[in-house]
């Protein structure tokens, strides 16, 4: 695996238009939101795979593009997020190749974040041969996708661990049920895109 280039305490200025022209700036500005356990596990209780919903005693509601797009700042129009998956040592070593002109140096590789946060899968390497097309792409999409699948797998007897992107579900928690809150929305800096930094 691959780990990040530019952790939070060396950041790098020169990587900052990069981001900014592919649509991840607002999102590389997020910091990992840890803890919360009960949270997370009476959400993952709520849970119904069938409707893709939470059932709460005053309701079903569910986390949306909108949701996405306000808390992380991620497009949510364009092309869809998808094609052939293949994490083979063949095909990083092929891929890598083609996109950063060199084969990686470790055995496992990857680019977008894990539930470690330290790590990202290479399935993800072909969208990003071409670098002018990245920010066309519905990045919000398959990161509600990525939700979805991983609270269909965590609502499963038998499963004890959850990834995904558990800051997005936190901070839709507490945007949309303000009680439960860890900081009253009152001492939150002014709103800003996106809301997960606050």
């Amino acid at each position: 695996m691959v780990r990040k280039l530019d952790p939070p305490q060396t950041w790098n200025p020169m990587v900052e238009n990069y981001l900014r022209a592919t649509g991840f700036y607002h999102v590389s500005k997020i910091g990992v939101i840890r803890g919360f356990h009960p949270l997370l596990a009476t959400l993952v209780e709520r849970w119904r795979p069938e409707t893709h919903t939470f059932v709460l005693p005053v309701g079903e509601v569910t986390v949306t593009l909108e949701d996405v797009a306000y808390i992380f700042g991620l497009p949510i129009d364009g092309e869809a997020v998808s094609g052939w998956t293949d994490s083979s040592g063949d095909f990083v070593q092929s891929q890598s190749h083609a996109i950063f002109g060199r084969e990686p140096e470790v055995s496992r590789s990857t680019l977008f974040t894990d539930k470690s946060t330290a790590y990202a899968h290479a399935k993800y390497l072909p969208l990003l041969r071409d670098f002018d097309r990245i920010h066309t792409y519905s990045w919000g999409s398959a990161c509600l996708a990525h939700l979805y699948r991983a609270l269909c797998r965590a609502s499963r007897f038998d499963t004890k661990e959850m990834d995904g992107p558990l800051n997005l579900l936190f901070v839709w928690a507490w945007e949309r049920m303000p009680c439960i809150a860890p900081v009253p929305r009152n001492t939150l800096p002014p709103a800003e895109i996106p809301v997960a930094k606050r």
